[in-house]
């Protein structure tokens, strides 16, 4: 099994996935968003792969969505008394421990494939973690008069200021990290996580070779809505779908990705119960809603929704 998918949303959906694809043994690939990653105090931060770790890993803040459980911020406190640092871009103690080890690792040769393979041989994750690619390739936001990094406009400005358009400088060239061709080409199912279809997923989508991939495999596409009701579950994926003309709706999202009968991506997609009068519309794509419960409140509602997810997967090869 192949997920694509980004850091919150994404990595609580990837648990569940995980263990529900562990009872049936199977094992679960997981290709994470790296188009959020920057430098940062000289170090190099991965804030989706590392979501997607401390998730898999069990130590994620599960209150906050990302970082580690339990953890302190001593040393950040302590920059900032040097001058250093962004007051909306705080570091944890025990998350700067990883960005130090990936950033000596990667100043020392070791290539980000590595680096991400030597940080999860940490925990039993009992998946296998793959960053998109190896290139480092950030998603910057043009606001009209001026153009910055994505995670200043996420994270600071908490998306208020309106986007003219995203773009990520190096995409062109970049090309799947080791390991994803060859796990898409070989998977049985494709699932594409609750996770932001522009800047997560849509970046995942960008990297030459990928979309390709997943249209070239014989696997079934099934995706989770991350709309439920008209609004995003998390995070402000309604901006970022205006500012590429979709509708944040089921629908809206549905339709972004497309249908692979008419050349996208989806053979089915799973919407909330509250969007179930969408469902013609989606049917109308070309691609099969199917209505489930999807708010990951605990692990028994997680684990479902990934077996309602494995279930349409199993009926769209039916």
């Amino acid at each position: 099994m192949v997920l694509l998918a980004g850091g919150a949303g994404g990595s609580t959906f990837a648990v569940g996935l995980r263990d529900v694809i562990a009872e049936r043994g199977g094992h679960l690939t997981v290709i994470c968003n790296t188009a959020d990653d920057l430098w940062v105090h000289g170090l190099r931060i991965q804030p989706d792969v590392d979501s997607m770790l401390y998730g898999l890993a069990g130590v994620k803040d599960r209150e906050r969505g990302w970082g580690r459980a339990g953890d302190s911020d001593r040393v950040s406190h302590e920059l900032a008394e040097w001058g250093l640092g962004w007051d909306w871009f705080t570091l944890g103690d025990l998350d700067l421990g990883t960005h130090i080890a990936r950033t000596a690792w990667l100043r020392g040769g070791v290539d980000v494939a590595a680096v991400v393979e030597r940080l999860s041989a940490r925990w039993p994750l009992g998946a296998t973690l793959l960053p998109m690619t190896q290139a480092e390739v950030s998603t910057f936001v043009d606001l009209g008069d001026e153009t910055i990094h994505f995670q200043e406009w996420w994270t600071r400005y908490r998306a208020k200021r309106e986007p003219v358009a995203f773009a990520n400088p190096g995409m062109d060239a970049a090309t799947p990290a080791p390991g994803i061709l060859e796990a898409l080409e070989q998977a049985d199912v494709i699932v594409l996580a609750p996770s932001n279809p522009v800047v997560s997923i849509g970046t995942i989508l960008a990297v030459p070779g990928v979309r390709e991939a997943i249209l070239a495999s014989p696997a079934p596409v099934v995706g989770v809505s991350p709309i439920i009701g008209g609004s995003p579950v998390r995070g402000m994926a309604d901006v970022c779908l205006r500012v590429v003309g979709a509708e944040c709706s089921a629908s809206g999202v549905a339709g972004l990705y497309g249908a692979r009968d008419d050349g996208g991506l989806l053979d089915a997609w799973l919407i909330a119960e509250e969007d179930a009068g969408e469902a013609a519309a989606i049917e109308g794509l070309g691609i099969r809603p199917v209505v489930r419960p999807l708010w990951m409140r605990d692990v028994p509602l997680t684990r479902a929704l990934a077996s309602d997810a494995l279930a349409a997967a199993a009926t769209a090869t039916s």
